[in-house]
């Protein structure tokens, strides 16, 4: 425990979000930790407390929203390792409706020239999760290919799309049997079980869900009740990969901070069981993106200022819609994680960079 890093949090919560877990490791040894807050705290986007606010652990499971990305271009280096995927292949050899001039690494680097996003539950809003799926993987391009960057979510669900071709199985499993498994992140995957539910925190209110997991209401045979009726729990918040059953390569993955840890830590020393170092190198590698606030690996931005704060340009990671983050900074020898739920019960939210910046500047501290 930390009480420097406990008060930051306690500083941010309920302010920025209604709980939050944090972990620092100083060269592969957690050297603070603090966890704060309710999982469920509102009862609608009123803000009227629950009746039941169930406390926040250190095993307190959350929504990782755009972390998911991470793993998403983990299982696919790994293919790639693989000879099944070519980084520098267009990606029509796998999505024949596709530009011949869109590669894999286009898509990872963010600079393919496709739109930001896509509510293809909108779109279609009687389809089925493979039609919306055809849909999204069809969008065509609409911007210069090769730069400047423009974050696309699009581009990594065509991502995830190409790995389950190329891996001969969908992307939950291919991220359970080349990354979770490997790691041992017993933790960590798509669509909590209800199991795994009271340690769920809760996102935003979305009354229309009504505890819905999927297009067809069901999970693997099961209907998600969420503690607040209309409360997003144990279920995507991304409407998009929600739309799209809840497994897509930009959202979906749930964690707790510890098993992000493991994976951070995972790629800070070199991949261990992971990838290759080799690869993990190239991951790593300033990919030459223009137009960015930061420098784009291969689904990794590097020295992000809204993630890293004071740990400067060397340090990569990414961020998560729903307030989370991961900054790994090898120099320092520092694992830095951040999960909270700071949309919860609505978006739009102010102080999530701060309490991030805040995080990172009390790992520098401890790194000395």
């Amino acid at each position: 425990m930390s009480d420097r890093l406990d008060a930051i949090l306690a500083d941010g919560v309920p302010r920025v979000c209604s709980a939050a877990v944090a972990l620092i490791a100083v060269d592969g040894s957690v050297a603070a930790s603090a966890a704060t807050g309710e999982l469920v705290r509102y009862a609608d986007a009123e803000g009227t407390l629950a009746a039941d606010r169930p406390p926040a652990g250190r095993d307190a499971i959350f929504d990782l929203a755009s972390i998911s990305k991470l793993f998403t271009t983990a299982v696919v280096l790994s293919l790639v390792e693989e000879g099944l995927l070519d980084l520098d292949e267009p990606v029509a050899a796998w999505l024949p409706a596709g530009d011949r001039r869109v590669t894999l690494r286009r898509l990872l680097t963010h600079t393919a020239g496709l739109q930001p996003t896509r509510r293809i539950d909108l779109e279609l809003p009687d389809a089925d999760p493979a039609t919306r799926m055809a849909a999204m993987i069809n969008t065509p391009v609409t911007g210069p290919i090769g730069g400047p960057y423009l974050y696309t979510d699009v581009g990594m669900v065509m991502v995830g799309r190409i790995a389950e071709l190329a891996g001969g199985a969908p992307l939950d499993a291919l991220v359970g049997d080349r990354v979770t498994g490997v790691l041992g992140l017993a933790d960590t995957g798509y669509r909590p079980g209800p199991a795994t539910l009271p340690r769920v925190a809760a996102t935003e209110w979305k009354p229309e869900r009504q505890g819905a997991a999927a297009t067809d209401g069901t999970v693997a045979g099961w209907t998600p009740e969420p503690q607040v009726p209309g409360c997003v729990r144990g279920e995507v918040h991304d409407e998009t990969a929600y739309g799209l059953g809840g497994v897509a390569g930009h959202a979906g993955v749930f964690a707790t901070a510890d098993d992000l840890l493991t994976f951070g830590e995972t790629l800070r020393l070199g991949g261990g069981g992971l990838l290759r170092p080799e690869t993990t190198a190239e991951m790593l590698r300033d990919q030459g993106a223009e137009g960015a606030a930061f420098r784009h690996g291969l689904g990794v931005r590097i020295g992000d200022p809204a993630i890293v704060g004071p740990l400067g340009g060397a340090a990569f990671g990414h961020s998560g819609f729903t307030g989370t983050s991961l900054v790994v900074d090898p120099a320092r020898g520092l694992t830095v994680v951040l999960l909270t739920n700071a949309v919860h019960p609505v978006r739009g939210r102010d102080g999530i960079r701060a309490l991030r910046h805040a995080v990172a500047g009390e790992a520098l501290r401890l790194a000395g």
